[in-house]
């Protein structure tokens, strides 16, 4: 088929003349079909023909691009260029489908997919999975579907956005294991597939070709290749015209495997490319493009075989020499030859000239891998456009859709490889190098993942050779000449870490591709075996050696703080590091050797060149460091690997002596600068030097870095002369002047500021030198317990900060996978060191992770402060894991005092590595620690606790490590005489420790205190000198020593014997003339280390003989020792420990400790006090007292503080009952006195200076979202679920409203309901007083203040002074007496009549305008805070707008909205009773005040005031009725804790408590008619009937009106009267089932309609009388608040079961009054029965609100809300979010839905919640809250199984809903606390 195809591809292409011309409107299936059958003829020729012609009509080239390039012609009468390319499409389809509809045609070709694999291409953001226990590669990942699909319980996976794009693995069983496919992709075997029939992609075959050929020739037709790189929009534009083309193939491959491999054959057939592309034909056009794309090969540095140039033979440019011929110029030279339009890498070519070449193995000979590419297909010559335009994604995921086909993933993985170099040097020039990285990743990743392939193509076409070639050309790009070392002559290079490509890690997609590859054995294998590449790769890694160094500035501060060593530290750990782990990962037994023999090999090699080209002889230059030395820690960790896993011979694979002292001076220099910087010696060189000094040893680099650095220090030190490597370290650290006896001296290398941390520095480096095991011995188990415990100690720590902090122990290939190394045995570990503490809450709302703590265990016996030294990145974490051993060592009672750092017994050393031991055994070490104890003994300056810690440490571990043969050394000291003999005799430490030094000849300034002595009478100096072991010891140079050792290696290796050592350079820091001279003086000792030891103990504990041999009293701690192997203890225990131990190992020890403790010391001179220092004695007195003075002050202020706190603070605990404070009701205090806490004065409010409460102003609708059933809606999951928001509280309120408004008169229907459910004002007040005008001039200073504050002081807002708490306002108090309260609550006798007579009277009173106070003004000012709280359309509910209805309406509200939260907060009873629960917070008092003056001033006429409705019958009702003006509201519509709140805000105030009373029994009637009206319409016809005649009998009783059976008899008769019940049929339903009501039924149902009234009442007459509510029982409570209202008469009794009608108080006749009220009701049912209806049944039973319900795992919110489209802008919102108050779905930040300038959260928050919304951020787990113009970030109520937050999900665990959290969040979501808890605000800007 496909040779027919081709033949008649290539046939003559004579025109046509069957066809119609162009034309003519054609119609296509008709076409398509006659083709199709012309095709299948036997003979096809003609057809085949045809069909060509058609093609070349349709699919020419010109048309499109034509237009593109701005020509506007005349398409074939087509209309511009989109109009030709539909046409070319449509056709294509047609063809395709060959005369039958396309969408059927696909169906067909579907229906034979055999594809096993999912293949799904995403691109970056996408949300994916990977499953570490199904991978076998590190990059393997599935999509959602197939993850969700597959069973992976139980599982390590993790969800995870992708970077740069990627495919689903799902059913490729070379990534993946079997066991983790999902249902869909469970190998299907393809017998069941059946066959395809030919001629189904018959026209497939012939069509394809030349589709493909079109695009091509697009692609080569668009790329003009100009003068510099074709600038982005014409690419772009190019692009954009072929989005139809591209797509068009993208729907292809979808078709499934039947379409996909005829694909394959088209683009893989390299037969038809040629007859297609190579241009011979008459076409001009294709000639034309033909040319084009030869140029644009050309210019990409790239040639076309066929121009015959031979490759390497003639010269090239600017500096290579010989190596031409070999094919592979030197870094200028090539690049310079081959890639023209890199001019800009020229400059260095004359530095670069002189470099050694690089040698390159036999298998790159010729130049071919850097510039040769022939295309031979289609697929060839489309990767290489997708490359030339940047890879465009479009074409990415067409390339990748096509992997599933196994064919073309081999085919397409050789091309990839084929040009690799042009992808590098494409990605080098591009400017979204960010982009296009990402994208070659996203392709690269799919192909090398695979082992199987990656084998192949390494070994059929070069492809590690490609690599290392590629990367190496990459780096040479940007060389430098070295600067380290030998300036002038140097002939290193390294890289520029200033360049682009390393700046911007331009380098990653390659290095990351060639880690990938290293992961696979095979290929590994490969490189390792090969010579020629790891000389490559060597000569790679050295261009790293020794970049970004650093010098130090010495004068003055460096003026640009270069910030270059981020890129420095990352490229070499990506660069060298992880490849460095791949290769060792594959080293790992012991038929691996030959590998580490070559690394090594090659590595020393390599070191040997680097030494050579800078010119190193012994001394490093000095002042300059750089912390980059790959090779080195190449070669360090391959010695490791082969001791530990390979049983090398680790002196098999060592250089000579000479070699090693120079491998140890450069890790050894960075030592001591970690110590240099850390003295403060590096400050000019700005912060960043302390930067590469913390990532050096940060977690992700320390195993890469320090850790080699070490070990290799330690194979060094094994190895070496110990008296060498002792005084190299002490003269690195540059403290060798300070060793000495004398008690001053002259160090001209160090400012002496700095010496002490140096000495400390020096110390501490032996310390972890002489204790680590990292590498010498331990196994990894044990290297993880140790890192993990190290971790621990620090601080207590997350599951997943651990994981970070330890999971780079690197023995994983592929660090971007993520992949963690051995996460079982982490755990394992975890459990055993650490115990993990939940998360807890703290009270003010902080809220904590779960942690894991170090077990009790650990501290006692692993805490290894060695290892925690090593791990620090801060100094304070050191100090910070003393602090807590201190802690646990005083809690646990083993230590109380100040311990020191904890000794630690060792794990075995490999035997390999014992010589490391004998540095503690020389002669050198022991004057270092025998002047040290010598110098602290006698005070000398400059030495810390932390110096005699470290030697003690030292003198341990080296009693510890002794070697065995111990007397015998004494005697074989013969052999030459050192300068230092005199000192010790041997080089034991043990025997060593009592050697007795007498005289010490030490050179001294001539200032120094020791010059003036004579020198002892009994020797005469000149007999010194000949006494060699007399016991004077010389003070030796270390220096010379070493000078000396090293000169002897060489001299014995007698290369250069006649080497001249350079003098130290160190003189030119010294001034001339500053030094003092020296002189030698003789110091009298007579000590020996033992002696020092014991004088040490007296020193430390303060008392003379302190220290007694234990072994005097108890010989048995001799014979059976108990030393164990970890102790507590200070100084004092240390030195007890070493005695015991140095007795322990000789008994000559024993016997001169014993006669030492015997001699009574001599005390230790004591210092005499000059003047001055006397002066600054009692300076430090003064100080001292004045301290002390201060922190009594303090310590008094703060007890105030505190207990102030105490009684008004109790924001976080709001269920504390704390007594009223604000009105210290005491009866002889004739007023309340309030203290302002500004001025600190105390007094009563006064009319001209007020005083006012502190408060919070909130809108707030938090009393809308109650609703009528218990429990909480669930949040939506699925697109069934649904919420509805019309049962919520406000919802019914607004259509009550509305409903009154249809039909009533307005200012009367304003009267007859609340508002304030929705944007509601709520009022909270931290309980603390102010004068006003203290107010305003502390607001005046905020403003002032130029410190960014959370909040906005020119919107009034400001924190408490006192406690700090969030305010807007000041509510001012009322002047009053405390006392007035006790006179008005007297009882009077007056009857009810009276009373109510007296209400009305002072209702009628307008409101005294009383004259201008400043109390007056607070009050009104106050009053506009409070309406601008909250929104105008939360205010206007008038139909007519600014009536004072409004006003009026919106006023009783804010009372209403204040009382009923306050009922929430108590959990919606009153049942707990007591004070109030909000304690002195509470402010409704001053509110009342507030708002009844402003009630005030609108009087209602006495005619409408309802007052007179429900105390008096007025006459003649139908008059009324007559004036056809819109009616009042009847008053049986009316709310009543409404009208209890008018009524008593109509009242002059103070209110008294009589009139109260008789308002509420008034009241109370209504209501109860209202109970009664309600049930008798929910009654049906014949329970109606039964209530009516039963009623009637009893009518006549003498407490009729108590009964409620007569009354509701009554209510029914004269209802029945209007049309309220006829409509009985249609609304039964509608009202629910009728209910059988029995006498218990009905009276809970009437107790359970008028409790919410009573309770609003109890809480208002507590707080405006300052009652206390009593507690009860919930079945009690009605009866409780009727009696504590007075509503219950006194003498009632309580035996028999309580009715609530005996609260009945009738001020007239209640069925006079009942009759009236029923007539208006009765009068508008008449029109409106439905209505009528309606409105009489009010559900006043809320339950309390509650946030939505949310589901137990994120992942089932996240899955359904992730990829949801916005109902408001139809897209997938890049930043969605949901609302947890009503579960709206809103774009967070959108510009999509953004109006008037407001972003849709922050809308939503001000429509949902009055400007309060909670919303859940899906991609990020977390709860962002807005308030008002300010956000806050809340936290995740979701959680880890470790109890975790995963912000931005970045680590992909399932989490899980932690309940504590979210009811944390409800809680405060109801008591309006956001504000006080959450501490960190910002502004949003309505940005959100």
């Amino acid at each position: 088929m496909a040779a027919a195809a081709a033949a008649a591809v290539g046939g003559p292409q004579s025109p046509q003349s069957e066809l119609p011309a162009p034309g003519l409107a054609l119609d296509k299936a008709a076409t398509a079909a006659h083709l199709k059958a012309a095709l299948s003829r036997p003979d096809n020729r003609a057809g085949a023909e045809e069909l060509q012609a058609l093609l070349e009509r349709v699919l020419s080239a010109e048309r499109p691009l034509a237009a593109a390039a701005g020509g506007e012609e005349a398409a074939g009468g087509g209309g511009g260029p989109g109009a030709a390319e539909e046409e070319a499409l449509e056709w294509c389809k047609c063809l395709l489908a060959g005369g039958d509809g396309y969408e059927e045609f696909c169906a067909a070709v579907r229906a034979y997919d055999p594809a096993a694999l999912c293949g799904l291409v995403w691109t970056a953001n996408f949300v994916a999975y990977r499953c570490r226990t199904c991978g076998i590669s590190p990059c393997m990942s599935l999509c959602a579907e197939c993850f969700h699909q597959g069973d992976h319980t139980g599982h390590d996976f993790n969800m995870f956005r992708s970077q740069a794009g990627g495919a689903c693995d799902c059913g490729d069983s070379n990534v993946m294991r079997e066991s983790g496919f999902c249902k869909r992709h469970q190998i299907k075997s393809s017998s069941n597939i059946p066959c395809v029939p030919k001629d189904l992609l018959m026209m497939s075959e012939f069509v394809l070709p030349r589709f493909i050929f079109c695009l091509i020739q697009y692609l080569r037709e668009g790329y003009n290749e100009p003068a510099d790189a074709p600038s982005e929009k014409d690419l772009n534009k190019v692009l954009q015209l072929l989005e139809p083309q591209i797509s068009f193939l993208e729907d292809l491959t979808k078709m499934g495997g039947a379409m996909r491999s005829v694909l394959t054959q088209v683009l893989i057939n390299q037969q038809n490319y040629k007859d297609l592309t190579s241009g011979l034909g008459e076409n001009a056009c294709a000639k034309k493009s033909h040319e084009k794309y030869l140029v644009a090969l050309k210019s990409s540095g790239l040639t076309y075989p066929e121009d015959k140039l031979i490759y390497g033979m003639q010269e090239p440019s600017a500096g290579t020499s010989n190596l031409a011929a070999q094919g592979f110029s030197g870094a200028a030279g090539t690049l310079g030859h081959v890639d023209s339009s890199d001019e800009e890498d020229q400059d260095g070519s004359q530095g670069l000239g002189k470099r050694k070449r690089v040698k390159l193995s036999s298998g790159t000979k010729d130049q071919s891998i850097m510039d040769v590419l022939k295309h031979k297909s289609f697929l060839e010559e489309l990767l290489f456009w997708t490359i030339k335009y940047e890879f465009p994604q479009k074409m990415v995921t067409f390339l990748l859709n096509m992997l599933p086909d196994q064919e073309y993933k081999v085919a397409f993985t050789k091309t990839f490889v084929q040009h690799y170099a042009f992808i590098m040097k494409t990605l080098k020039k591009s400017h979204e190098s960010d982009t296009m990285s990402n994208r070659i990743v996203h392709i690269s990743v799919q192909l090398f993942s695979n082992e199987e392939l990656a084998r192949q193509v390494t070994e059929e076409c070069q492809l590690l050779d490609i690599m290392v070639t590629v990367l190496l050309y990459m780096m040479e790009s940007c060389l430098i000449k070295s600067e380290l070392q030998d300036e002038e002559n140097s002939l290193h290079v390294v890289v520029n870490c200033g360049e682009a490509l390393l700046k911007n890690n331009t380098y990653w997609p390659l290095v990351s591709d060639f880690i990938n590859i290293l992961s696979h054995q095979s290929v590994a294998k490969r490189f390792l075996e090969d010579h020629g590449l790891l000389v490559t790769w060597m000569n790679f890694v050295s261009f790293f050696q020794g970049m970004n160094l650093n010098k130090r500035e010495l004068n003055e501060h460096v003026e640009f703080e270069s910030q270059t060593y981020y890129a420095a530290f990352a490229a070499e750990l990506e660069a060298c590091a992880q490849p460095m782990w791949g290769l060792l990962s594959h080293c790992k037994i012991r038929e691996t050797q030959e590998y580490t023999r070559n690394v090594v090999r090659y590595c020393l090699e390599a070191l040997q060149d680097w030494f050579d080209a800078i010119n190193f002889v012994d001394e490093p230059a000095p002042n300059q460091v750089t912390f980059h030395l790959p090779l080195h820690r190449y070669y360090a960790m391959f010695l490791s690997k082969a001791v530990k896993c390979q049983e090398l011979d680790l002196d098999s694979v060592l250089p000579d002596q000479e070699m090693l002292m120079k491998l140890m001076i450069h890790p050894l220099q960075i030592q001591a600068s970690l110590a240099e910087i850390h003295s403060n010696m590096w400050v000019r060189n700005g912060l960043q030097i302390k930067g590469q000094a913390m990532t050096y040893v940060q977690s992700h680099f320390c195993n890469s870095m320090i850790d080699p650095d070490i070990y290799l220090l330690q194979v060094c030190a094994s190895r070496l002369d110990p008296d060498y490597f002792i005084s190299s370290v002490f003269e690195r650290f540059k403290v060798v002047d300070l060793l000495t006896m004398a008690s001053q001296h002259q160090n001209i290398i160090l400012d002496a500021e700095h010496e002490r941390s140096m000495l400390e520095g020096a110390l501490t480096f032996l310390v972890i030198l002489l204790s680590l095991r990292l590498h010498l011995g331990m196994s990894d188990d044990e290297i993880l317990r140790a890192e993990m415990v190290a971790q621990l100690c620090m601080n207590d720590r997350t599951h997943s900060s651990l994981l970070d902090l330890i999971s780079h122990i690197p023995e994983n290939p592929n660090p971007k996978s993520g992949i963690i190394p051995g996460s079982y045995s982490f755990e394992s570990v975890l459990s055993a060191v650490a115990d993990f503490k939940a998360p807890v809450f703290e009270p003010g709302g902080s809220m904590q992770q779960g942690m894991y703590t170090p077990k009790a265990e650990v501290w006692d016996q692993e805490f290894d402060p060695v290892m925690v030294i090593l791990r620090t990145v801060y100094r304070r974490d050191v100090q910070s894991a003393m602090d807590r051993y201190t802690a646990f060592l005083k809690q646990s009672g083993k230590f109380p005092g100040n311990p020191w750092p904890p000794y630690k017994k060792r794990t075995p050393l490999h035997p390999s590595y014992k010589g490391l031991m004998r540095l503690l055994h020389c002669k050198t070490l022991h004057i270092v620690l025998f002047t040290l104890l010598y110098k602290i003994l006698m005070d000398h300056q400059n030495l810390s606790e932390h110096v005699l810690c470290m030697v003690l440490y030292l003198i341990e571990l080296g009693l510890e490590n002794s070697p065995e043969e111990e007397l015998d050394e004494e005697t074989s000291v013969g052999g030459p005489e050192r300068c230092h003999d005199s000192w010790f005799p041997g080089s034991n430490l043990v025997s060593n420790m009592r050697h007795f030094i007498n005289y010490v000849r030490v050179r001294v300034p001539e200032t120094a205190p020791e010059v003036k002595r004579d020198p002892p009478a009994s020797t005469s100096s000149d007999t010194l000198g000949s006494l060699p072991n007399s016991g004077t010891a010389q003070v030796f140079s270390l220096v010379a020593e070493r000078r000396k050792k090293f000169q002897e290696i060489i001299n014995r290796s007698s290369s250069e014997a006649n080497q001249v050592v350079r003098p130290k350079t160190s003189s030119k820091w010294s001034a001339p003339g500053s030094a003092p001279q020296l002189t030698t003086a003789i110091l009298e000792i007579k000590e020996s280390i033992l002696s020092l030891l014991i004088k040490l103990h007296h020193k430390l504990s303060g008392k003379q003989n302190s220290y007694y041999p234990p072994w005097l009293d108890d010989i048995h701690i001799l014979i059976q020792p108990e030393i164990p192997k970890y102790s507590h203890g200070d100084g004092i225990t240390a030195v007890e420990r070493i005695l015991l131990k140095a007795a322990l190992q000789s008994r000559m020890n024993k016997r001169i400790i014993e006669e030492i403790c015997r001699k009574v010391s001599p005390p230790v001179p004591p210092k005499k006090i000059t003047a001055a220092e006397k002066k600054t004695l009692d300076k430090e007195e003064r100080r001292q007292k004045a301290r002390e003075r201060q922190q009594k002050l303090l310590a008094e202020f703060a007890s105030r503080q505190k207990s102030f706190m105490e009684t008004a603070m109790d924001v976080d605990s709001p269920e504390t009952d704390i007594p009223m404070e604000i009105t210290t009701a005491e009866p002889q205090v004739s007023e309340a006195v309030y203290d302002c806490v500004i001025c600190g004065q105390s007094g009563p409010s006064s009319e001209d200076r007020p005083t006012g409460l502190v408060v919070l102003l909130q809108a707030s609708s938090v009393l809308g979202q109650c609703r009528d059933s218990i429990e909480p809606k669930k949040l939506p999951i699925t697109e069934e679920e649904q919420i509805y928001p019309w049962d919520t509280c406000a919802a019914v309120h607004d259509v009550r409203l509305s409903l009154l408004q249809r039909y009533f008169k307005d200012s009367s229907c304003l009267l007859a309901v609340s508002i304030g459910w929705e944007g509601g004002v709520y009022v909270q007040t931290c309980g603390h007083t102010l004068h006003i005008d203290c107010h305003k001039s502390y607001m005046e200073s905020l403003r002032n203040d130029q410190v960014l504050q959370g909040f906005s002081v020119d919107k009034g807002e400001f924190t408490c002074p006192l406690c700090r708490q969030f305010a807007n306002s000041v509510l001012p108090c009322y002047p009053g007496s405390s006392v007035e309260n006790n006179l008005w609550q007297r009882p009077s006798n007056k009857s009810i009549q009276d009373l109510i007579k007296e209400v009305g009277e002072l209702q009628g009173r307008p409101g005294v305008c009383t004259s201008e106070t400043n109390l007056n003004k607070e009050m009104e000012s106050v009053m506009k805070d409070i309406k601008n709280t909250t929104q105008k359309k939360y205010r206007d509910y008038s139909k007519n707008p600014g009536s004072p209805d409004n006003d009026f309406l919106f006023m009783y509200s804010v009372a209403r909205t204040n009382l009923e939260l306050e009922l929430i907060h108590r959990g919606g009873s009153l049942c707990s009773g007591g004070a109030s629960a909000a304690g002195k917070r509470s402010c409704l008092n001053q509110l009342f005040h507030v708002l009844a003056l402003h009630m005030r001033l609108y009087s209602i006429d006495s005619e409408y005031n309802p007052w007179r409705k429900l105390t008096q019958l007025i006459e003649d009702m139908n008059s009324q009725l007559g004036n056809e003006e819109q009616l009042e509201v009847p008053i049986l519509y009316h709310d009543v804790p409404s009208l209890l709140l008018i009524q008593i805000l109509m009242m002059p105030q103070p209110l008294h408590k009589d009139h109260f009373t008789c308002i509420v029994k008034v009241l109370f009637t209504l209501l109860y008619t209202q109970a009664l009206v309600a049930v008798s319409v929910k009654c049906n016809e014949e329970d109606r009937s039964t209530w009516k005649h039963m009623g009637t009998l009893k009518k006549n009783t003498c407490d009729a009106e108590k009964s409620y059976e007569v009354l509701l008899s009554f209510v029914i008769s004269e209802l029945s009267k209007g049309k309220l019940y006829h409509e009985e049929g249609t609304q039964e339903c509608a009202m629910g089932s009728p209910i059988a009501w029995s006498p218990e039924g009905m009276e809970k149902y009437l107790q359970d309609f008028c409790l919410p009234f009573l309770r609003i009442t109890s809480l208002l007459q507590h707080h405006l009388f300052g009652e206390d509510l009593p507690s009860c029982q919930e079945e009690e409570e009605f009866s409780v608040l009727a009696s504590c209202l007075g509503l219950l008469p006194t003498f009632y009794q309580t035996e028999h079961p309580f009715i609530s009608a005996s609260c009945l108080n009738w001020p007239v006749s209640a069925f006079d009054i009942i009759s009236q009220w029923c007539f208006e009701i009765n009068s508008f049912t008449e029109r409106h029965a439905e209505q009528g209806k309606a409105l009489l049944i009010q559900e006043s039973r809320w339950k309390l609100p509650h946030l939505l319900q949310l589901p137990e795992n994120y992942n089932t919110i996240f899955q359904y809300y992730h990829r949801k489209t916005c109902s408001v802008c139809t897209k997938v919102p890049k930043d969605p979010a949901v609302c947890l108050v009503c579960g709206t779905f809103v774009c967070l930040k959108g510009l999509c839905c953004k109006q008037q300038s407001y972003c849709e959260c922050v809308l939503h928050s001000q429509n949902c919640g009055a400007g309060t919304g909670i919303f859940l951020l899906i991609n990020a787990s977390v709860i962002i809250i807005i308030r008002g113009h300010r956000f806050c970030l809340w936290g995740s109520v979701y959680l880890d199984a470790h109890g975790e937050e995963d912000r931005d999900l970045r680590r992909g665990k399932p989490l899980y809903i932690c309940k504590e959290r979210y009811k944390v969040l409800e809680q405060q979501w109801i008591s309006h606390t956001f504000d006080h808890i959450n501490k960190r605000w910002g502004p949003h800007y309505n940005g959100l």
